[in-house]
């Protein structure tokens, strides 16, 4: 994806807007890789697979989608000292 050539704020929330109504129409549906856009208006699809695109798609992958908060991280970092009795 060239974010250079994007508005990336606009795709990455209509790209969140397409994976939050899939989310309420299809609760026990898989999770998909991501989300596919048409170039403009508000046209996208979840897929399940790595997509073809055609040349005025964009894919999001949903580590995009869903933000910072929901990557994987360690719940304590490594140079943290453990709590201490009586502190």
């Amino acid at each position: 994806m060239r974010w250079d050539r994007i508005n990336s704020g606009d795709l990455l929330a209509r790209a969140r807007r397409i994976y939050f109504t899939y989310l309420e129409q299809c609760p026990s549906g898989g999770e998909p890789l991501g989300i596919v856009l048409a170039s403009q208006g508000e046209l996208g699809r979840a897929v399940f697979e790595p997509p073809i695109l055609l040349p005025e798609e964009q894919f999001v992958p949903l580590d995009l989608i869903r933000g910072r908060s929901a990557r994987l991280r360690s719940p304590r970092s490594p140079f943290r000292s453990p709590l201490r009795e009586g502190a």
